[in-house]
Parts: C-alpha cells; sequence; structure tokens
C-alpha cells in the first residue's frame, strides 16, 4: 500500500506501508512500526505484523524515503535530513484513521523521539533506540574497532561498509544463535543510509526529551553491539521510565530469535494501557 500527503504545503512522497488487519479488530489504537538505518518496513513484515495483528491490532510499517519500496528519495539519500523522516512519519499518521502507538526500532527510535517533540501519540515504543545522548559512543566503538569501515564510511559518505558482508551484519545486528542462513537472507536486504542523518543522530540534531509528553516503552538487548545496555537505560531515564533488557537478543531485537519474547512485552504494555 502506498500513501500520499495531502497537505501541499509540504512535499508530497509515495511511501511504501505494509499493513495487516485484525478480523475481528479487538484494540482500536493502530500500531504504526518505523525502522532503522540500512533497514526497510519488511524488517516489521518478517514477523511483528503478523504477531499484532493476531493479537487484533491494525499494524502497520512504513518504509522511510530512499528505504524499501519507498522508491522516492533512493537518488539523494546520502543527503536526507533526519527531519525529513520525521516527515513520512508524519504524512502516514495523516492518513491513517486514528494517532497510532509509534513503534521505533534504532534509528527509526530518534525518529520516533523526534516526532513526538511537536506532536502527541496514546504512546510510544523504542527498541534498541539511538539514546538522547545520540551516536557518539557507539561512532568510537566502530573507529576503534573498525578502523577500515569507520574510514570508507567517512570518505564515500555512505553507512554501508558497517553492513557490507553477512559477517558484519550478525557482528551488528544479529545474535550469535540466529541461524547462518537466516543473517545471509536478512543482510541481502539491508541498504545504504543517509550520512546526513547519522550527522544529525552523532550531534546536529539530537532529541530533546522534555519536550515529550507521550508514555513510552523502552527495550533493549543485552547482546547489542550498537547500544549498550547502559545507554537503553539511559534512554530510559531520560523518560522518565525504567528500561526493560532482553538478555540473550542482540540490535535486530524484531529479526532476532528471541523476537516473540519482545513481542510478548510490548503486547502485555499496550493492553495494560488499555490502546
Amino acid at each position: 500500500m502506498r500513501v500520499a500527503n495531502h497537505d501541499w504545503n509540504k512535499t508530497i512522497l509515495h511511501l511504501e506501508l505494509i499493513s495487516r488487519h485484525s478480523t475481528p479488530r479487538v484494540h482500536a489504537t493502530p500500531l504504526l512500526f518505523v525502522h532503522g538505518a540500512w533497514h526497510g518496513a519488511w524488517c516489521w513484515e518478517e514477523h511483528f505484523l503478523d504477531y499484532f495483528a493476531q493479537h487484533g491490532f491494525a499494524a502497520h510499517a512504513l518504509s522511510l524515503r530512499g528505504h524499501g519500496g519507498s522508491e522516492e528519495g533512493r537518488q539523494g539519500l546520502r543527503w536526507t535530513r533526519l527531519a525529513e523522516y520525521v516527515e513520512d512519519v508524519a504524512q502516514v499518521v495523516g492518513q491513517l484513521p486514528q494517532s497510532p502507538v509509534l513503534i521505533g526500532h534504532s534509528m527509526g527510535g530518534t525518529v520516533v523521539q523526534k516526532y513526538l517533540e511537536s506532536h502527541t501519540a496514546p504512546a510510544g515504543i523504542l527498541l534498541a533506540s539511538v539514546p538522547p545522548a545520540g551516536v557518539l559512543a557507539t561512532t568510537l566503538r566502530v573507529a576503534v574497532h573498525h578502523p577500515i569501515e569507520y574510514a570508507k564510511l567517512n570518505l564515500t559518505l555512505s553507512l554501508f561498509p558497517l553492513v557490507a558482508t553477512p559477517e558484519l551484519a550478525r557482528e551488528f545486528l544479529f545474535s550469535k544463535s540466529l541461524p547462518e542462513a537466516q543473517v545471509r537472507t536478512y543482510a541481502q536486504h539491508l541498504q545504504d543510509e543517509s550520512y546526513l542523518a547519522f550527522l544529525d543522530i552523532l550531534l546536529l540534531n539530537l532529541p530533546r526529551p522534555q519536550r515529550v509528553t507521550t508514555p513510552l516503552l523502552v527495550l533493549g538487548a543485552a547482546q547489542d553491539a550498537i547500544f549498550y545496555p547502559n545507554e537503553v537505560e539511559a534512554t530510559a531515564r531520560a523518560y522518565h521510565t525504567q528500561a526493560i533488557i532482553f538478555p540473550d537478543l542482540a540490535h535486530d531485537m524484531m529479526l532476532d530469535t528471541g523476537w516473540q519474547k519482545v513481542a510478548d512485552q510490548m503486547l502485555a504494555w499496550l493492553i495494560e494501557r488499555n490502546l
């Protein structure tokens, strides 16, 4: 499904939106999933969309401009700003019948945080999200442990060198328990990411938690090689809540072997809030 914005003061984009609807629909509030760097809506289609639809939610996942099936913006992807991704979320939210719960993974977590600075939502969920402090600590770790890939990143203005092989994809995104065939399948779907968006989450456009009033659930993974548990816990503190850390999972919590534990936790929290 593709959606278009009818606010003519903004750029109109055709964005990929993958949806699953439950019959009957038990929960009135829809869910909107926002992917992170290198991904697209496909990462939610693998497990989460069907899971939440089966539990009575209308579940939607968009591909941000230049990602997945959202072809517009692909040519100039490296120059896309974080604020433009926020516009994509606002565009899709405007097309849904009512305001959704926003669920963001990694960079998508930052997009959700920035969206909530100027919009309200019934609730939000952050999975292995970029913390409000940004990605400086992550960047320094990459520079130390992968100096060649880090040099390529800056020389080519491309983030793809960090996930260019299945071996790198496993190291950064997946646990050791995920079967090799699945790692290779998911790695084939990974793509480049905006260099300017990287600079935004490094320093130029960090989240401002004091502006967010929407209740948030913050989840992290103990085996995450991108955002360590202490960084996830710092995110939770910034939003006056406590993080839940899953011991055996890695960064791609929605694709890793224990994905259903994450989905179960999210579902319980949504039901507890009567959403």
